[in-house]
């Protein structure tokens, strides 16, 4: 409770290793994850640090884990988790694990190009097969005659000539370059080839990107060697791959004989490769997130230690390091374990030191609270020790969400979401799943939890689940001699008017609103009187007990000047005048009414204007009102009106001067003080750092602060109004989208709508998740976010701490990458 209610108590210590057992010890204090380190080598270079070798040969072996693990992802292979947490390894053993991480990569990259030769002499044997195949088409008439060649006689003997013989290329290329390929052709042999093509039907694999590419084959026809020489050239530049054909039958039949059986052969060795490569990464793949693990805390080890220095005798390392003084005892066990497990028998030793800076800011949490603390981080992680929101916000938050999301359906929804993500978290966890928004949702289970029961509530206060609302306890309104409960569903418009005392018998609903006023014309100038006084209320209460928690941490910092001349003129300033304006809403609600128990004066047509009254007041104004009304709520109230606006103005000058004035006499006497024991040790040359102080920047620094607090109060509380708009805004585009979605299917009566209606339920259900529980849940909750870091927290919270942050193998544990 301490740790969340204020940060925790920081120690700041010296800590002396003998270089025998610092590995070991700083590998301890990471499994506790207590200890954050101070940078000792601020000015040293990263490549100049003692231990720069070993970080290096760590990052090779994380290199080498990442390339095993690309490959077991693309042969899917399965990497086996089995929660194990490992003792980072001793130094020595780097040697062995690079050894085996080296011997796994090298064989590994052997098997792939081994696999990618037997690969690429595949696709051509099973090209030149497409090819031989192709061939047999294309000269089918011509293969007729055993021993005749395929490319003679194709063009008639001229006249006092032998036959023409032509010659021919055979290949393969890509099939969306062959209308390229027939272009340049046609250009540069200027039409005196023959093209003939076929395509291959089932896609080829590319052996190097495992892509899978259609190809085409085609047979080129030419005379004489200047056309073959052109041809030959262009088949070279268009990427297009050529195949020896035989031009007789024979041959080519003998040929095809030996490509089969060189492809048997070799899709027996390609097995036999990819076999033995899928039964070393499986081999590799039940170890490697231990590798991981080991890899990663050695080199977090020695990242630490590169923060440390060295003494003289380089037989010891120095540290300053933050420990919680809470956990002293549980840092002094490590270190002493550490020592033992090195064997050295020179013990560590942590001293306290007194620190010259702020110490880091340090909340311990729970998987409830984090997410909460997250969101004020978010805004500035706080002052050492200052007060922390976030124990605040855990119930704060979700309630003033709810105030402006209050619908009891989409509530519902919401908290049955998180629910099913709280009861699952260990299996969701374990599952690792990917995806920055479901990150953002799986996060903040807890605070959708909260969100989701605190909209419940509201919207069981407004009596509206999905725009509608239930009569559970019988309505107190009457229309003549029907009862609300059976004259509900027949009324399209009713006006309701409390003063009526034969429609209404002066009792309230048990539980939040009457049902009856879902349809009531009049049910928005209702509603929104009441959530329009209630946001104001729940304004005004937050903002004072944001300046109550500041009176906490001007007592803890003994800040007493601030106590005297901050908290007391804020406090009175905030409650003299608005928190007076509660008191009038109130008093209001109580004092006037309608119904036999109320006088003529006190009738709800006689209650004066809240607003009015509240402007009046500030002005010294009065209003005059029709007889026999009375402008007063009661006795006295002009005389106190005009006493707390007086206060009220006095309490500015007084958030104003005094504080400045007297920080600067007291630095007066400081400096005077200081001078008085220089001059009596007569040791003028030794200064001591004197803390800078300039009255102006005082001042100014007041008058901010000062203006920004008068005019925040009266900006802040109308800044509250935004949970009544939210809340009316939601309630209207939820019954819009029940009118025009779902209610034009309900009511339907034919077969033809009642299939109508299913489509529609659909579309309702859609874009009720999508729009106002989505879209109006993140509305709301920045709306909320803001209400908290402006209106809330600016009345006590600075924010201006540094968060702790440890060495820790928790996040390398758990998977994450090591941060910093």
């Amino acid at each position: 409770m301490g740790s969340i209610f204020r940060s925790e108590e920081m120690s700041l210590c010296q800590l002396f290793l003998s270089s025998e057992a610092a590995y070991n010890c700083v590998s301890e204090l990471g499994e506790i994850g207590l200890v954050q380190f101070r940078d000792l080598n601020p000015d040293v270079n990263a490549f100049q640090r003692k231990f720069v070798h070993e970080v290096r040969r760590c990052d090779e072996m994380e290199r080498q884990l990442r390339y095993l693990e690309k490959e077991m992802l693309k042969d899917n292979v399965h990497i086996v988790d089995t929660g194990e947490n490992p003792e980072a390894p001793q130094p020595r053993e780097m040697v062995d694990l690079e050894a085996t991480f080296e011997k796994l990569e090298n064989e590994l990259r052997e098997v792939n190009a081994n696999a990618v030769t037997l690969k690429k002499n595949s696709l051509e044997l099973t090209e030149l097969k497409h090819v031989l195949n192709a061939t047999k088409l294309f000269f089918t008439e011509r293969d007729a005659e055993p021993n005749s060649s395929i490319t003679q006689n194709l063009l008639p003997a001229e006249e006092g000539k032998g036959p023409v013989q032509l010659g021919f290329v055979a290949g393969v290329t890509r099939r969306e370059r062959m209308p390229m390929f027939e272009r340049m052709l046609w250009r540069v042999c200027r039409g005196n080839v023959f093209v003939r093509q076929a395509e291959i039907l089932e896609p080829l694999e590319d052996p190097v990107t495992e892509e899978e590419v259609h190809k085409v084959v085609f047979l080129i026809f030419f005379q004489g060697e200047k056309l073959k020489n052109k041809v030959k050239k262009i088949c070279d530049g268009c990427r297009a791959t050529t195949y020896p054909c035989p031009e007789s039958q024979q041959e080519r039949q003998e040929m095809g004989q030996g490509v089969r059986g060189r492809l048997d052969d070799l899709t027996v060795v390609l097995n036999q490769t990819t076999d033995h490569r899928h039964r070393v990464l499986a081999a590799a793949a039940k170890h490697l997130r231990t590798w991981f693990i080991k890899v990663r805390k050695i080199k977090a080890i020695y990242h630490a230690l590169n923060m440390l220095n060295l003494d003289v005798t380089n037989k010891c390392l120095i540290a300053e390091c933050w420990i919680p003084v809470s956990d002293l005892g549980r840092i002094q066990d490590g270190l002493r374990k550490g020592t033992e497990k090195s064997g050295s028998s020179v013990q560590p030793i942590l001293n306290t030191i007194k620190p010259t800076m702020m110490p880091p800011t340090f909340h311990r949490t729970n998987k409830f609270t984090n997410g909460f603390q997250a969101l004020v981080n978010a805004y500035g992680v706080a002052t050492y020790r200052e007060i922390n929101p976030a124990l605040y916000t855990t119930t704060s938050f979700p309630f003033l969400f709810a105030v402006m999301f209050g619908d009891a359906g989409h509530g519902l929804i919401m908290l049955l979401f998180a629910l099913w993500m709280v009861l699952r978290e260990k299996a969701l966890i374990a599952s690792k799943m990917s995806g920055e928004i479901w990150n953002i949702f799986f996060g903040g289970r807890y605070i959708l939890l909260m969100m989701g029961f605190f909209s419940v509530y509201t919207g069981i206060i407004y009596n509206d689940i999905f725009s509608k609302s239930f009569n559970i306890f019988g309505s107190s309104w009457h229309m003549g001699e029907n009862a609300t409960v059976h004259y509900l569903s027949y009324v399209e418009e009713v006006t309701l008017n409390p003063l009526y005392e034969k429609e209404y018998d002066q009792t309230p609903y048990p539980f939040g609103f009457d049902p009856i006023w879902q349809i009531a014309v009049n049910k928005i100038a209702f509603q929104n009187s009441y959530k329009m006084k209630i946001s104001i209320i729940i304004g005004v209460v937050q903002m004072i007990f944001g300046v109550m928690l500041s009176l906490v941490n001007h007592l803890f910092f003994r800040n007493y000047v601030s106590l005297v001349f901050e908290f007391i003129p804020q406090i009175i300033f905030l409650i003299g005048l608005f928190g007076y304006l509660c008191i009038l809403i109130f008093h209001k609600w109580i004092h006037y009414g309608c119904g036999p128990a109320f006088d003529f004066i006190h009738k709800a047509g006689c209650a004066p204007a809240v607003l009015i009254t509240f402007i009046n007041m500030v002005l010294f104004k009065k209003d005059e009102v029709p007889v026999p009304c009375d402008l007063w709520m009661f006795d006295g109230q002009y005389i106190i009106q005009m006493v707390l606006v007086i206060v009220c103005v006095i309490c500015v000058p007084l958030m104003l001067f005094p504080k400045p004035l007297i920080l600067n006499s007291r630095h007066k006497a400081r400096k005077a003080h200081h001078d008085q024991v220089e001059l009596m040790s007569d040791t003028s040359h030794a200064h001591g750092t004197e803390e800078e102080f300039e009255l102006s920047e005082v001042f100014i620094e007041q008058a901010i602060h000062t203006i920004e607090y008068v005019l925040g109060s009266v900006s802040h509380t109308a800044s509250y109004l935004r949970l009544w708009a939210l809340s009316l805004a939601h309630g209207q585009l939820s019954e819009v989208l029940w009118n025009m979605v779902l209610k034009i299917g309900l009511s339907q009566t034919s077969l033809l709508g009642s299939i109508m209606l299913y489509f529609l339920f659909a579309a309702w259900a859609a874009l009720t998740i999508s729009i106002l529980v989505l879209m109006e849940g993140l509305s709301a909750f920045l709306h909320t976010l803001r209400l908290h870091w402006v209106e809330f927290q600016s009345k006590f919270y600075k924010g201006e701490g540094y968060a702790f942050t440890p060495l820790t193998f928790k996040h390398i544990i758990s998977g994450d990458e090591e941060e910093g």
